[in-house]
């Protein structure tokens, strides 16, 4: 009993502290700011990248993508930085989706050490700006849109999974997961797409319903991915700051490999729209 309360408290202050952050452009990007600081102090730990590197990417990363389209969005090239960072993010998520369907460890060198760094991790929280910044106008209900399918996703496969689940999703990686728990989170994350379309005034049902097929699968894969470094470190969660719940990387890991696949999907409709 004390387990769950201790669970709901942090849960319901982290879901919060984001909700009223949403509301300020410079609170949200100072927040996210920290949670990704907070995040490459968990990961470098499940990748063994030792010293102050890891955070010099995410500050310089940070600092250059999403700081400079927040103060200056107009200046030439930012624009085009942007897409290559882009198309690195994705590159780097293939590799790792290859690396999740393999029997074998994920390798980990030193160069990969920095591409992770780099283009898995610190790229996320750029692209999550992004997302908030759709057309170069602050649309908070876009990123609160993506973080309710995240949690609609995680809450009802969890549900449906530990109530219907027979079949193993990746029995050997996150045993707990099922096929079945996999497609709840997709069918409920599908219908809740329609009510945040509803009442927000951003996209419309199809393009919200497109985007929670996006979130329930990157999302997915990105919970499944994180749980294989964390198993080729002989690690239960990815941190202790929010008890309860493990590390913050452990709450944030399915938005973090989503977010450039959404970011993508709202260039393609920026562009043929």
């Amino acid at each position: 009993m004390k387990e769950i309360l201790t669970r709901s408290i942090f849960g319901l202050l982290y879901i919060t502290l984001l909700i009223v952050s949403l509301f300020n452009e410079q609170a949200l990007t100072l927040l996210f700011f920290i949670f990704g600081l907070i995040c490459v102090a968990e990961f470098k730990k499940l990748i063994e990248f030792r010293g102050f590197a890891p955070f010099l990417i995410f500050i310089v990363i940070y600092l250059v993508f999403g700081l400079w389209h927040i103060v200056s969005p107009e200046v030439k090239g930012i624009n085009e930085a942007s897409q290559i960072l882009l198309v690195l993010s994705i590159f780097i998520e293939l590799f790792l989706i290859k690396d999740l369907f393999s029997k074998k460890a994920i390798p980990i060198f030193k160069f990969k050490r920095f591409l992770l760094t780099s283009f898995y991790l610190s790229s996320a929280f750029v692209f999550l700006i992004l997302i908030a910044k759709f057309e170069n106008a602050y649309h908070p209900s876009i990123l609160l849109g993506s973080f309710i399918l995240v949690w609609v996703n995680d809450t009802f496969a969890f549900l449906v999974g530990k109530n219907f689940g027979r079949q193993k999703l990746f029995e050997k990686i996150s045993p707990k997961k099922t096929v079945e728990g996999f497609i709840g989170g997709l069918f409920f994350s599908c219908i809740a797409s329609y009510f945040i379309a509803t009442f927000t005034e951003t996209l419309n049902f199809n393009q919200w319903l497109i985007l929670a097929i996006i979130i329930s699968v990157f999302g997915t894969l990105g919970d499944l991915i994180e749980s294989k470094f964390k198993r080729q470190v002989n690690a239960k969660d990815s941190g202790i700051i929010m008890p309860g719940h493990g590390g913050l990387l452990d709450r944030l890991d399915s938005i973090i490999f989503a977010a450039p696949f959404i970011y993508l999907f709202l260039r393609i409709l920026n562009y043929v729209s």
